[in-house]
């Protein structure tokens, strides 16, 4: 797996004396100890047992000196209604609100009553307007909820762009640039194709991207125009992905960019892809944010695929796109190829099957200023090449005619950003926090 997106989490532990506050302190020194070893994640602790509302007021501050992009709430023993809504106040960042096992009894008396702390923190979070709280108990830390947290902070962090615009016709692709800052904290930068083309490159940076082109891909069905075509963009997106700093790029990829440059970008993108550089086709921008949410929580090389063919009989789905998959992702066993099946010989794109193995699903998807995440399972299982550009068979736990409805009968966006390996649960823990309604 990947490495994932770092985050800084506050600690607190709540606790009241009419309870057993020296056993909280006890556990709290042991929660401390394990979630030092919690991976990509910066702790900002508040030291000792908040009790009293002016200690609540002091860690608030603390904290948000700290800026840290989520608050970890523990309630050590039951305690003042007050203290988690003072730090609330001043933080307004994603709580969770964390109620430990109690102890066993002690001459009759209840000892930690942690549940029921969680339960008056929740009940005056939600009282007051502020539902962007989850819940946990137990022992160990919903890494769930962290993860949901890395997402967050990599779309409030992350540059964001535009090249061109969508590509024609994809209406449902368009998104309205203040929600998506209202929503997620993204001011999307936009540029122009020209941008790009006009980037001025080393040519021995372009010369290595030939050679690397050759080392992947089978180049026998491509002029040697195009290859230097194909090698000088893949120099040109590097380079300027680079120097303005984008984490995520739509591009509009049709219908002027062959005409403009040369070649389509399909085949450069395939292989800055294979990079681990965030490149979505068609103008996608909530395409791309679907693929920075699956890099936040360590999901490798996530790229986008359009649900291409249903066979209903034989309970399957092509995940097909024209040829820009990353190069990395190959099955093994068919040739990579260079091919210019589309525009009028100006195509140039990536031809392979896709390996098999088991897939999350992931798309952020808005219809009007409302956002909606749908996720799903599947299983790339193994065919034979026998298309142009890039594919896989995918099997799903539901009939393929159930998974297709619930993205046609939700309107959902004809792009997905799809990742090997089980990455669903973050993305519920996701739509607790922001309310966004969940669709799989």
């Amino acid at each position: 797996m990947a490495k994932k997106h770092r985050i800084t989490l506050g600690l607190v532990c709540l606790a009241r004396k009419t309870f057993d506050w020296k056993a909280a302190e006890e556990i709290f020194a042991g929660l401390k100890k394990e979630l030092s070893s919690l991976s990509d994640v910066e702790w900002a602790v508040v030291e000792g047992l908040v009790i009293e509302p002016e200690e609540a007021r002091s860690a608030a501050l603390f904290l948000n000196a700290r800026n840290v992009d989520g608050l970890v709430c523990i309630s050590g023993t039951f305690h003042l209604g007050h203290l988690v809504l003072e730090i609330e106040k001043v933080l307004a960042k994603p709580v969770l609100l964390w109620g430990l096992d109690e102890l066993p009894y002690d001459g009759g008396k209840i000892r930690l009553n942690s549940v029921c702390g969680v339960n008056l923190n929740a009940s005056n979070l939600y009282k007051s307007g502020i539902r962007n709280y989850t819940v946990t108990i137990g022992s160990r830390i919903d890494e769930d909820w962290v993860d949901a947290i890395r997402i967050l902070a990599r779309f409030r962090t992350a540059r964001v762009a535009i090249l061109g615009y969508r590509a024609h016709g994809f209406f449902n692709l368009g998104v309205y640039d203040p929600n998506v800052y209202k929503e997620l904290g993204i001011l999307i930068d936009h540029y122009a194709l020209e941008d790009v083309w006009g980037q001025a490159v080393e040519a021995s940076a372009v010369e290595a991207r030939r050679k690397r082109l050759l080392e992947v891909f089978d180049a026998s069905g491509i002029t040697e125009v195009q290859l230097d075509k194909v090698a000088e963009l893949s120099a040109k997106l590097a380079s300027f992905l680079d120097a303005k700093g984008i984490d995520a790029l739509a591009i509009r990829c049709w219908p002027e960019f062959a005409a403009g440059y040369g070649i389509s970008p399909c085949a450069a993108m395939s292989l800055l892809q294979s990079e681990d550089r965030i490149l979505a086709c068609e103008g996608d921008l909530e395409g791309a944010l679907s693929m920075l949410g699956h890099r936040a929580i360590g999901a490798e090389t996530p790229f986008l695929f359009d649900f291409s063919q249903v066979n209903f009989e034989q309970n399957y789905a092509l995940f097909w796109h024209c040829g820009v998959a990353p190069c990395n992702l190959w099955d093994g066993r068919c040739v990579r190829s260079l091919d210019t099946y589309f525009a009028g010989g100006k195509g140039v794109t990536a031809d392979f099957v896709l390996k098999s193995g088991e897939l999350s699903i992931f798309r952020l998807d808005s219809a009007g200023t409302e956002y909606r995440l749908f996720i799903q399972k599947a299983e790339a299982v193994p065919m034979d090449k026998e298309l142009r550009g890039t594919y896989m068979k995918a099997t799903f736990e539901d009939s393929v005619k159930e998974v297709l409805a619930k993205v046609v009968d939700n309107g959902i966006a004809h792009h997905a950003s799809v990742v090997y390996g089980d990455f669903m649960r973050p993305f519920r823990a996701l739509a607790r926090i922001t309310g966004w309604k969940v669709i799989e």
